[in-house]
């Protein structure tokens, strides 16, 4: 009724004004007024917030334009032809204004000059354009080197003699060129097929700041009911400290990034990815309808996501539907459509009958590439164009499991017997880019066979299945490919008792150990191996077989050394903490009907839950290394727990290897902050005793107070003694009478029986 009454007002100022200088407003069609540009005089446009809502980042310097270099020289009959093709790359990455792309040519002799500018509508786009395409090949000849426009600048200003670099403070929001470009600003570029955008409050902070923390502490999150939470395990003072907590901040999961930048979150209408210094903020959407399942490249540089839909006839199969994002830019690379049977070829399956991921990331960190399996083919596609390599997939008749090495361009391959054993089972590893065949190993009288990579793809173990003479049961080997070693050759390994069940494999992290868990339950046997034998590196050996464990599953240590011997569901959480440098045990513990095991990233605790598949005794523990209990939180229904990642060390081996020789040095500042820690917690201890004393105590003085008040009423009661002594007193036992009920009843009474 106000903004009636407002309107009303207004308009009666309307008239009153027209009036005045003789304007009929009745002749006037207001809805055909226009303001000058930028004018509003003081009246906001109730569509102001849309505007607002993700503006793009219009840059007036030079900082949208890129000079892409080494181009093709050519006379001015191929301009057109060198012109379409440079639009056509570069188009793919953002808009490219009109008239926005020169390519000068020399007045002499009419031919191109080796060089172009490219100006896009934001900076960016052209900071997008830099990264993907410096590098890139368009022959033998000609590989772009891409630098921004405003870079020359800086580069003209170069001084003659070399000084050390000024090292400046962080500041939020601050440009960096040298910056890890994880640190910086999210690109924001607006897609007609992209709805969702980004949100800047968050986009302009340090998104490694938790890197930073003075105490070296690491941080996890944790779902539990509607609540998701992020803290930090504050191992010294045993307890965690919280650091983000958000209800229904995700419909389903969490998922952190590979390298700890992200925490990401998947709704209905797609998935979101979090972070910040302090909070955590959004900083892109993606949107894909009914989302069920994400997964990060290595590097952290694509996002993909999944989802099945129901078909309209229910003799059709589930219709799937991928999408490969670019995480920064929220820019969807490439999408993939297809039946549910598509997709569900290889793999030890994931959900609704697809393997996950469906899509495999290989080359180390660069995600350079990604491949899938098909019906006899392995697809893989490189991340510059989003194609097949060579425009074709590779053709391998009736592969059955593939898988990367995790720092090389390096698959290993699996193909089953054929023709009813005649064509023997294969693993084959194969190179990529070239498809080159680096190495193949026949496998006869195969049942099944899995494959292992060492994390720092140095080893491949290949878990063999293979049938007696007789068919009627299996025995398992190893065979153990060395990588790094010329012609890579490969080691047979088979258990002292062929005929035992293999339970759990599990490599050493960056080492050269691997433990296996064999024979029957409930107390298997679990042996060590090196593939070293003392001075000869190339040999495998067996270091010690531990028998009768209560243990069906693995889990090292991040930095290697140290191993869980782990027995969960059936084994109750039994935990056994083994040291195999020493191959002795430190400690045995149990988390009852524990669920989960997980490392934190440097190998200094370890979280054991039981989540909410069990209704009892949610929640979670943290313990040593040693297998110290350190603290217990226990959670109603509780459904996830994660460590942070963190991005590997900027120290070299060398360096690290230093640091390990002289830890007794570096650990001094470490210990003197543990105990001044230990004597602060000492002091809380203290101080919490004195509290309870001090509470106590009133408590008794209270009590002495009531007493005293109280004096008249018991020497009442006791007719007059005044003594409160007992001993003083006769105890007496004195039985009385009482009278509880009275009843009149009639009685016949028969004269001739008497």
């Amino acid at each position: 009724m106000a903004e009636v009454a407002s309107m009303t007002a207004a308009m009666e100022d309307i008239r009153a004004a027209a009036s005045t200088l003789g304007i009929d407003i009745s002749n006037i069609d207001l809805d055909s007024i226009r303001l000058p540009p930028g004018e509003d005089f003081g009246i906001l446009s109730d569509d102001e917030d849309l505007h607002e809502e993700d503006p793009l980042d219009y840059d007036a310097g030079f900082g949208n334009i890129v000079v892409v270099d080494n181009l093709p020289v050519v006379p001015r009959e191929k301009y057109d032809k060198l012109e379409g093709v440079i639009r056509k790359i570069y188009s793919q990455i953002g808009v490219i204004k009109e008239g926005g792309l020169f390519m000068p040519v020399d007045p002499d002799t009419q031919k191109t000059l080796g060089f172009c500018f490219i100006e896009y509508n934001t900076a960016q786009e052209a900071e997008l354009a830099r990264e993907k395409t410096n590098g890139y090949k368009l022959d033998r000849a000609h590989i772009f080197a891409v630098n921004m426009f405003d870079d020359f600048d800086r580069f003209m200003k170069v001084p003659d003699e070399w000084a050390p670099p000024e090292t400046k403070p962080y500041t939020p929001g601050a440009p960096s060129s040298t910056m890890n470009l994880s640190l910086r600003k999210p690109v924001k570029i607006v897609q007609p097929s992209q709805p969702l955008s980004s949100n800047d409050e968050g986009s302009k902070e340090n998104l490694q700041h938790w890197l930073t923390d003075e105490k070296a502490r690491d941080q996890f999150v944790i779902r539990a009911g509607s609540d998701t939470e992020v803290l930090w395990n504050d191992a010294r003072q045993l307890k965690p400290e919280p650091v983000y907590k958000r209800a229904y901040w995700t419909e389903s999961f969490v998922q952190w990034s590979p390298l700890g930048t992200y925490l990401a979150t998947v709704h209905r209408q797609g998935a979101a990815v979090w972070g910040g210094a302090n909070a955590f903020n959004r900083l892109m959407r993606y949107a894909h309808p009914q989302v069920k399942l994400i997964d990060f490249s290595p590097g952290e540089k694509y996002l993909v996501t999944y989802s099945s839909h129901e078909p309209s006839n229910p003799r059709d199969t589930h219709r799937v539907v991928l999408n490969v994002f670019d995480v920064r830019t929220g820019k969807v690379m490439r999408d993939f459509k297809g039946s549910m049977d598509e997709f569900s070829v290889g793999g030890a399956g994931g959900v609704s009958g697809v393997s996950w991921p469906v899509f495999r990331w290989g080359g180390g960190k660069d995600d350079k590439y990604f491949g899938r399996i098909g019906k006899n083919v392995i697809s893989v596609y490189e991340t510059e164009t989003f194609s097949l390599i060579d425009k074709k997939s590779l053709k391998v008749e009736n592969v059955l499991d593939f898988s990367w090495s995790p720092a090389d361009p390096i698959l290993a391959l699996f193909v089953p017997e054929l023709g009813g054993g005649n064509q023997p089972a294969r693993v084959s590893l194969v190179q990529i880019p070239s498809k080159e065949e680096l190495r193949q190993k026949n496998l006869f009288s195969v049942s099944d066979c899995k494959m292992y990579w060492q994390s720092n793809g140095d080893y491949l173990a290949v878990k063999v299945d293979r049938y007696t003479k007789t068919k009627k049961s299996t025995y398992t080997g190893f065979e153990l490919f060395r990588i790094k070693e010329r012609d890579i050759p490969i080691e047979v390994l088979e258990l002292e008792n062929k005929n035992d069940k293999i339970i759990a494999f599990a490599w050493e992290p960056k080492g050269h150990r691997f433990a296996v868990i064999h024979g029957d339950s409930p107390r298997p046997d679990v042996s060590f191996y090196s593939m070293r034998s003392g001075s000869n590196t190339g040999r495998v050996s067996k270091l010690t077989t531990l028998k009768g464990k209560q243990a069906n599953a693995l889990f090292w240590s991040p930095a290697g050394r140290y191993i869980i011997l782990a027995g969960l569901k059936g084994f109750n959480g039994q935990l056994e903490f083994y040291n195999v440098d020493e191959l002795e045990t430190m400690a045995t513990a149990e988390h009852f009907m524990a669920t989960d095991i997980e490392w934190d990233p440097t190998g200094r605790y370890v979280a054991t839950s039981v989540t909410s598949v069990h209704e009892m005794e949610n929640g979670f523990n943290i313990w040593s290394f040693n297998g110290k209990l350190l603290y217990r939180i226990l959670k109603d229904h509780f459904f996830q727990f994660l460590w942070r990642p963190r991005p590997p060390s900027f120290l070299s081996p060398e360096k690290e290897e230093e640091i390990a020789k002289n830890l007794k040095k570096y650990s001094k500042k470490y210990e003197a902050e543990d105990q001044d820690v230990s004597m602060l917690l000492s002091e809380q201890d203290r101080e919490k005793r004195k509290m309870l004393k001090d509470e106590w105590e009133r408590w008794v003085n209270d009590w002495k107070r009531w007493h005293e008040e109280e004096e008249a009423e018991r020497q009442r009661l006791r007719d007059g003694e005044a003594s409160d002594e007992e001993e003083e007193y006769l105890a007496k036992e004195v039985e009385v009478e009482e009278l509880l009920d009275v009843s009149e009843e009639v009685l016949s009474f028969d004269l001739d029986q008497e």
